[in-house]
């Protein structure tokens, strides 16, 4: 049954049930009120990879869960939330001032829903150690779902977190510590904490901010105004700042623990400005936040207020950076979230929508369009699951953040491109998709600072090597079949070798301009490995070459060389097998 009224135009003389058909709302359900979990082939190949046959039929019942969850009544509300926003209020019938967020029933329902069902919180980590499963796997593949839902309702259960759980837990005082330990008693993904580094005088360039700790007993008072604080609804923020007499620069600044109630029981003096008016992630709140003497706690070493400085061993910063590389690939696969829903979208839409006498799914140039966009959704989420679940590598985050966070952009403007003028409408869920995947080239640095990190993990800690070992080592467990294309993928790990000696003897301005260049590539070839892995594992334990499929595709697109006729001479496996792609990347349950 419809749930529309009949109209008058469908009895034009020129108009026709055929015709009516193309329009018809109910053949164009999308990706919301399905199961996440159950139509992604993807995530299923990947979580029987690292769980192995044994943990994933323990842990299969939990991600259905989950998938029907995400995928359900999460991606429902999410729509209700970008169009009720969080809003704040300032004052109280005196016009005292209450700094209080207030969130809209769509999210508190949400949140309520996921901290539940969360699949980082120690109670569901100690039920899967205790069946012999290593819960990684699992809290990966429910971020992935939930950010295919909305990144905003991601960042504002995780933002900061485990930061705060683990710097608080070094540093701060045992009763502050009681007191963070309720706070996060369901994990990190609570959505208690924020991260307020941000001020005008710049993001990235943190050696400017004004923000100052002045020792007051065993605690700091801090005092100085953040421009950006996500999550500003939340209990426990990091804020950093300079003590009274430290160095006006890097080793000056010091990460501090701000709590919005005192010790004492009153309100620490944490005022909200106003919030910010963003293009998307509306779930977050974002806030311009002014400290007023406000109770603080320094989360460094050497950390009693009559230390010289106050800053410990200088490295209160740097100390907190290592901890953003997780952050790094939480945005990787915010970006990827992005990328996946919105092919989910596009692969719907052309299944369903008829133009030139046939679906658009059946259009060669529709096919080339979806299958690129299938390769490349593939390609990203080998690098962010390597990220959270391979090697640690130093220079993995800033690369897989610096593609990932990019295709969640490019993968959600296709989408509405495939949607033609609806996709602009926000009526259609693609249009919020563009807005809210445009923060991720931002949210932890945008792609220089990206470059930069790359650059210093080279340069200081020789990141390179081992990079360029996990390289070689992705790329021998390829498959039987195709020596071809890892042969290619051989050659171009050589070559980016050459490229990285080239790049280190460089002046040191054309060195950073070349700097994204070789970081491009480095994450091409990584990626590409990475897909010859898959491969070989895919043949060996499943028997299948979908994978190889994908790498030889992915190959052709970033690594080889097309020849003079730009690759219009080779076969069009994308046309041929476009069939065993879209299979492999979504299950449309809903078709009987």
């Amino acid at each position: 049954m419809v749930d529309y009224l009949p109209e008058p135009v469908d009895a034009l003389p020129f108009g026709s049930e055929e015709k009516a058909r193309r329009y018809a709302t109910e053949r164009y359900a999308g990706a919301a009120g399905r199961n996440w979990y159950t139509c992604d082939p993807t995530l299923q190949l990947l979580m029987r990879r690292y769980l192995g046959h044994d943990g994933l039929g323990w842990a299969t019942p939990h991600l259905e869960r989950v998938g029907a969850l995400m995928g359900g009544p999460v991606a429902e509300r999410a729509e209700q939330t970008d169009r009720n926003p969080p809003w704040l209020e300032k004052y109280d019938r005196w016009g005292r001032d209450v700094s209080r967020v207030v969130m809209p029933g769509s999210f508190e329902e949400s949140r309520r829903a996921l901290v539940e069902d969360s699949f980082s919180s120690p109670a569901f980590r100690d039920e899967a150690r205790r069946a012999g499963v290593d819960p990684a796997p699992l809290a990966a593949a429910w971020s992935y779902l939930l950010d295919q839902a909305e990144i905003g309702m991601m960042c504002a259960l995780g933002t900061g977190g485990d930061m705060v759980i683990r710097l608080v837990e070094e540093f701060a005082p045992e009763e502050v510590k009681e007191q963070v330990r309720t706070l996060f008693a369901a994990g990190e993904m609570a959505g208690e904490a924020s991260q307020m580094l941000t001020e005008r005088t710049g993001g990235s360039d943190l050696a400017a901010l004004e923000a100052t700790a002045t020792p007051e007993g065993d605690a700091w008072r801090l005092n100085g105004f953040k421009w950006f604080a996500s999550n500003a609804n939340g209990s426990a923020y990091v804020v950093l700042a300079k003590p009274l007499g430290a160095s006006d620069g890097i080793r000056g600044i010091a990460p501090f623990l701000v709590l919005r109630d005192r010790r004492d029981g009153g309100r620490n003096g944490v005022r909200i400005r106003r919030l910010k008016d963003k293009l998307g992630t509306k779930a977050v709140a974002s806030a311009e936040v002014e400290f007023v003497d406000a109770e603080g706690f320094l989360l460094a070493p050497g950390g009693s207020p009559g230390d010289a400085g106050g800053v410990g061993d200088g490295r209160g910063l740097a100390r907190m950076m290592e901890l953003t590389n997780g952050a790094r690939l939480g945005i990787a696969m915010m970006g990827l979230g992005c990328a996946r829903r919105a092919l989910v979208e596009a692969l719907c839409y052309a299944q369903a929508r008829e133009a030139f006498g046939a679906e658009l799914v059946s259009h060669p140039l529709m096919q080339r369009k979806l299958a690129e966009l299938i390769v490349e959704v593939e390609a990203a989420q080998a690098l962010v699951f390597d990220g959270f679940l391979g090697p640690r590598l130093r220079m993995g985050a800033p690369l897989v953040k610096l593609r990932a966070a990019r295709l969640g952009i490019t993968a959600a403007s296709d989408a509405i491109e495939i949607h033609g003028g609806n996709g602009y409408i926000e009526q259609w869920p693609v249009a919020r998709l563009l807005r809210d995947a445009q923060v991720n080239t931002i949210w932890e640095g945008p792609d220089n600072i990206l470059c930069l990190d790359v650059r210093r993990a080279m340069e200081r800690d020789g990141a390179h090597l081992p990079f360029l070992d996990r390289l070689r080592q992705a790329a021998s467990r390829g498959p039987s079949g195709d020596t071809a294309t890892a042969a290619v993928v051989d050659e171009r790990i050589g070559q980016l070798e050459q490229a990285i000696a080239h790049w280190q003897a460089l002046d040191r301005a054309t060195a950073e301009a070349r700097l994204f260049p070789l970081a491009q590539l480095m994450v091409d070839v990584y990626a590409a490995a990475l897909l010859v892995e898959q491969a070989g594992w895919e043949q060996a334990e499943m028997g299948s070459d979908r994978k190889e499929l994908v790498c030889r595709l992915y190959v052709r697109a970033h690594l080889a060389d097309p020849g003079p006729l730009r690759g219009i001479d080779l076969p069009p496996e994308e046309l041929e097998r476009f069939k065993d792609l879209c299979d492999g990347a979504f299950v449309d349950e809903r078709v009987t």
